[in-house]
This record gives structure tokens, sequence and C-alpha cells, in this order.
């Protein structure tokens, strides 16, 4: 029996398991009226005000009813995750931004300061704009694409770029701010697959955004339905990367079209395609609600799988007992534990990063602590310019104490699985901190990523 004819099956039983709830979302202008947050004091929501004016904030009513522990606020991890907090911003920022509320600044005046500050938080790390986005047959960059790894292309559908509630460590969080510079996206599904016919040699295609998961499936279909076709016989997986599983379940269970997605993602596997939900999640937490459990259960039926990956996070999972359930539950539920990543450099980043050398202790005491199938993650790892640099241990050799680290992605293939060696450094949170080990005056791949950043004109 096709997967198609299975999901057919099960709806029923599906349907019966969930009482729909209704989509409520609160943001900045809203949060007088989340009555949980009375329970604050009024300084603390006063700081919330001024720093959701530079960061985005949405979080929607499942959140705050389902997954808070108000017990537990303000060290509550999913209240960590999703709502401000004042060392998001730097004390000199945050200041600033305080400042124009005390005065009774207007709208124009928060915004034009909330611009300044925003310009100083790094809002495109690692090369987004000017290194990973390619350019068409009329050498005009193509909006809404990604193709930083040969593999693969990641793609922004415009009807994609919110979400259900928003992470509060985001690295993408300048797509969320109104700001239409500093966005990714594109609604033109003819230059994606354009793009695609073209290039034969990605086989992995990735929808991102923001969420995919808060379009319609009609939307989503528009774009993944002609990868059926043989011109896009090369395109092996769709990957679709989402927080729906923890923000919003019922985007598999209940909404109006859960059904259609359900039954799009069955036919995208009956075809041939390995289709790879890519799940965020920070914290077991995510994982308690009944009906997250049978979203999970409902995606594995049509032969998808489920990949987990998320970063390391002061505040929210800066512990190995976290790390070591989270992928024990989600190896219990059928998902695949992919990925720990360090905080990117950017937005909150000096509020959430973790020390290198701490990152690998709690990693490697978390692995200490589960199975075999549990072990598929790997990090910690960073998606810095020249690629994903997974910190593989700390060891001495020759008297030198030193990082080893590998590429487990990198703009120049020739560079993945090769080890290189940083000096151990037990302050340092990202690639760019690090310095080579054994006297050596440059990493091996510096002068090849210099190079090509050169070549698209990209000031160093």
């Amino acid at each position: 029996m096709s997967q198609t004819g299975i999901l057919q099956q099960s709806e029923i039983s599906y349907k019966q398991e969930t009482t729909p709830r209704r989509f409520k979302v609160f943001t900045q202008r809203d949060l007088d009226r989340i009555e949980q947050l009375g329970q604050l004091p009024e300084e603390i929501r006063f700081e919330m005000q001024a720093v959701s004016s530079v960061l985005p904030f949405r979080v929607n009513e499942y959140v705050i009813d389902e997954l808070i522990d108000w017990e537990r606020v303000p060290q509550d991890p999913i209240f960590q995750l999703t709502f401000p907090q004042r060392g998001m911003l730097s004390e000199a920022h945050y200041q600033r931004m305080a400042d124009v509320y005390r005065q009774g600044g207007d709208k124009q005046q928060i915004q034009a300061v909330a611009r300044e500050l925003r310009a100083e938080l790094n809002p495109h790390p690692a090369g987004q704009m000017e290194l990973n986005m390619p350019t068409g047959a009329d050498g005009e960059r193509l909006e809404g694409l990604q193709h930083k790894y040969r593999e693969t292309v990641l793609f922004f559908p415009s009807q994609g770029q919110t979400c259900h509630s928003y992470c509060s460590f985001c690295f993408r969080w300048a797509q969320f701010v109104g700001d239409k510079s500093l966005r990714i996206a594109s609604s033109e599904a003819a230059g994606l697959h354009g793009y695609l016919r073209q290039h034969t040699e990605v086989t992995d295609l990735l929808i991102t955004g923001g969420d995919p998961m808060v379009m319609k499936t009609k939307h989503l279909r528009s774009y993944l339905e002609p990868l059926l076709e043989p011109a896009f016989d090369h395109i092996q997986t769709v990957r679709i990367g989402t927080k729906a599983l923890t923000f919003w379940p019922q985007r598999f269970i209940s909404d109006a079209d859960a059904d259609e997605l359900i039954e799009l993602l069955g036919r995208l596997v009956d075809a041939g395609k390995h289709v790879a939900v890519m799940a965020h999640y920070n914290h077991w937490q995510e994982l308690r609600t009944d009906v997250a459990r049978q979203a999970i259960r409902r995606i594995r039926d049509t032969g998808a799988q489920i990949r987990s990956q998320g970063p390391l996070l002061a505040h929210i999972n800066d512990h190995a007992d976290d790390w070591a359930r989270l992928w024990t539950e989600q190896v219990k539920l059928g998902i695949i534990p992919y990925y720990m990543f360090v905080e990117r450099d950017t937005g909150a980043k000096a509020y959430f990063e973790v020390p290198l050398a701490k990152a690998y202790r709690i990693y490697r005491d978390a692995m200490k602590q589960v199975s075999g199938l549990a072990r598929t993650a790997r990090g910690p790892s960073m998606s810095a310019g020249p690629g994903k640099v997974e910190l593989q241990g700390v060891t001495e050799i020759n008297g030198e104490k030193v990082f080893v680290l590998r590429f487990i992605q990198g703009r120049n293939p020739e560079w993945v699985q090769r080890p290189f060696f940083a000096r151990y450094d037990e302050q340092a949170t990202w690639l760019n901190q690090l310095r080579p080990a054994f006297g050596e005056k440059r990493f091996f791949f510096e002068d090849e990523y210099e190079a090509m950043q050169h070549e698209r004109g990209v000031s160093l």
C-alpha cells in the first residue's frame, strides 16, 4: 500500500485525538494583553517593551499555555526562548532605547533608534547576502536563493518569511523586523525551478525561512510539485526547515489544510524523493505535549524523516543533561538527532553564546549518557563564512593544548573532512576568534576564502 493510502486510513484517528485549537498570536503591540505577564514586576515588562522594539517578538497562545512553566519564569527555558530579556541587548544599546521610551518618544523616533541599533548587530552573518546568493544568466542576483555548498540550494519563499512564534536567539532575526533591505525572500517559483534545471550538481533543496510551514499548503505545493517532473530527477532530497513541531504542531493535525500537507509529503516520498523535515528543537520541554507527539507520528507515517537540530544556548540548554534527555526522547519518537550548533555571531549572541571549550564539554558529557542511536548529532558546529566547522575535541600535541576541528561542509568541497588545529582558548566563542596552532600564521583555508570574497567584491 502506498504512503498516501496509509494516510487515508489513519486520518480519522488523528482527528479524533485532537480538538482543533484557534491560532492566536501576540506581538510587541500585545505585550500588555498577555495575562501571564501580569505576575512579573513592572520593570521587567518595561525591559521587554524596549528590547522588542529592536529584536522581533512574536509568540502564540499554544506556546504560552502549553510549553512555558510559569512557576519557573523567568528561568523557564521556553520563556527565555520566546520572550525578550534585557540582556539580549548590550547595556549601551538597551539604555539608548530605554531612554527614548522614558522621554516619551514617538513611533518614528523609536523606529529610527531601532534601525541604528540593528545595523550594529551583524544582521546577515557568514556572507549570507554577499557570498551565498547566486546570479542568473543576466548577471542579476537571484533573490530568495542561497547556494553556498555545491550540493544544496536554500530557497526562501516569501509566503514563509514569518514563524508561528519567534526564537529570541534566531540568527535570521533580520527577516522579521519589517526592513525589506534586510530580507531574503522570493515568490518566484519559476526562478527557483529555472535555477535548479541549470544546476544539475544540486541534489538537495532546502525550503527555509522564516518557517515554510506558516504558509498554506497550496503555496508550498507550487514550489514542490514541479520537482516530480523528470527534469528534476537530480533533486534527490527535499528538506523543509521548520519550528512548527514545537510552536504549532496543529499545522500537521488540525489546521484546515493539514491533510493536504500530509498528502503532499506522501506524494513526494511515493515519487522517490527523500523528504527530510529539519525540525528545530532547543529543549526536551518542547516534546511533552500530546499534540506535538501526534504531529511527529503523522509526518513519519508519510515516509518522511524528521531530523533535529538546534544551537547550544546559555539560559536555555547549556547543560549536558538537557541535551541527553532531548536526544533520548527524540530517538524514542523516531526523530534523528542531527546537529548541535554554536550560536551564530549575530543579534543577541552575547546573551546566548557559550565558549567553544564549554560547548565541547557539554556535547561530550551529553554523548556519554546516550545510546549509539542518539550519537548521530554532530557538533558543536559553527555555520561560519567558510563553511560548517565542527569542534571534534581538545587534545595536547607536542606539549601544546589545541582544539581539533574539521569542515563538515565547505565552500570548497576539498576542505571537507580535512582536520586542522587551533590554539586552545577558554574564552573563544566563534571561528574568527581562534588562532592557528603550532606557530602557523593562517589556517589552511584562509587564503582561498579571502580570494572568494575578493571575487564577489566583499570588503574584508
